[in-house]
């Protein structure tokens, strides 16, 4: 690191502690060649990651987004807030552990409606609706006797 007072590159460590936070890490360092001290904060370097769109367009991936589209889906229906912040999280974890920096909005959509089909049934169908882009009501139809077998094999 090299220090603002003289720019040597040889610094030592005096003290570490995380930040209030947690997000980072506060450094008090000391130059070896003028003595004076100086702070430095060590942070992850996060890179956006893109959500390909069907239309091939690219974005920046954003939670908010998805939040608002779970929200959306769950409207007027008796789920938490915290399983619906469960799922965010869960699906920001499993995008990130792809270690890829680009993701689809199809898998979005499927993780979404992997989650919300053990939250509430109505809101996984209305999500589905939407990202499948049901077409007629024969399509919802088999969507909802899919989930009605599904619970049937789960009693």
């Amino acid at each position: 690191m090299k220090c603002p007072s003289c720019g040597s590159l040889d610094s030592k460590v005096i003290d570490s502690r995380l930040t209030d936070e947690g997000s980072s890490i506060r450094r008090r360092r000391e130059c070896t060649k003028c003595a004076k001290r100086f702070t430095t904060y060590e942070t992850i370097e996060m890179t956006p990651i893109m959500v390909i769109k069907k239309s091939g367009n690219r974005q920046t991936f954003s939670p908010q987004k998805l939040k608002n589209g779970i929200l959306k889906a769950c409207e007027k229906r008796p789920v938490p807030m915290y399983k619906i912040d469960k799922l965010i999280e869960d699906i920001e974890k499993h995008i990130a552990n792809q270690l890829d920096a680009e993701v689809t909005s199809k898998l979005i959509g499927d993780l979404v409606m992997e989650g919300l089909k053990d939250i509430d049934d109505v809101a996984y169908v209305r999500f589905a609706a939407v990202h499948r882009q049901f077409k007629d009501i024969s399509t919802w139809l088999s969507e909802i006797e899919e989930v009605l077998k599904a619970k049937g094999n789960n009693k």
